[in-house]
């Protein structure tokens, strides 16, 4: 199986001048959980390169032994420093994409063209999606080829209104996603704050937070391996 995992490359959240970037235990979970079980990942972003980490998340207060495990590896860092860029990978190449959080997927994610279209192609080729915490920000402008949202009617999570009031950030992300989601005619559905949360509807894989991250690539595994053995509804 191969998976791509898509990291963001903003790096600072709206005109604040404050660093942002990719949560590293959404990052470094999912990777871990896919890599151990034989599946190849590759890493993309709009701009390639390195992308950038919010600097909370390295703090030692949220380190897990994902990202301990991460810092620790050469090559997984290697990699990091060589994402692919968006536009030069192709769905056809991959069995599902894979989007973690951080608030950067907020401004670089929802209006981007090339990431719509790779989303749209894997919804076409009826191929599992994947994200997680404010990774689903990249869903939100995806349609179906019948011209609908894809999140509509559609059980979904993602970071919660609650979560963003109590992470301050509710003034400064430029919408709430979990009301972006409904708006798209998703069915949204959240757990308590901060744990651990996933959806899994058909082929869309959602999870709510960073505590969701690990359990949300273990779910997209599981659909892949379903997949494998028999035809999944839309």
């Amino acid at each position: 199986m191969k998976v791509l995992i898509v990291l963001t490359s903003r790096d600072q959240l709206g005109n604040t001048g404050i660093k942002t970037g990719f949560w590293l235990e959404e990052f470094a979970a999912p990777y871990y959980v896919l890599k151990d079980t034989g599946v190849e990942v590759t890493l993309a972003s709009p701009q390639g390169g390195q992308p950038p980490v919010d600097p909370k998340s390295e703090l030692p207060e949220w380190q897990t032994i994902s990202t301990r495990r991460l810092l620790a590896d050469f090559s997984a860092q290697k990699e990091l420093a060589n994402t692919k860029k968006l536009s030069e990978v192709s769905a056809k190449n991959f069995d599902a994409p894979f989007y973690p959080g951080g608030h950067g997927p907020m401004w670089d994610m929802p209006d981007n063209p090339v990431s719509i279209a790779l989303l749209e192609a894997f919804l076409k080729a009826g191929k599992a999606i994947a994200g997680v915490c404010h990774g689903p920000a990249a869903f939100v402008n995806v349609r179906r080829p019948d011209g609908e949202y894809m999140v509509k009617g559609k059980h979904v999570t993602a970071f919660s209104n609650s979560e963003e009031r109590a992470v301050g950030l509710d003034k400064v992300v430029p919408f709430l996603l979990e009301d972006k989601l409904k708006e798209r005619g998703a069915l949204y559905n959240k757990g308590p704050d901060f744990s651990s949360h996933i959806q899994v509807d058909a082929r869309i894989i959602t999870g709510q937070n960073p505590a969701s991250a690990e359990a949300g690539a273990e779910a997209l595994l599981e659909v892949l391996r379903s997949s494998a053995r028999r035809p999944i509804a839309a």
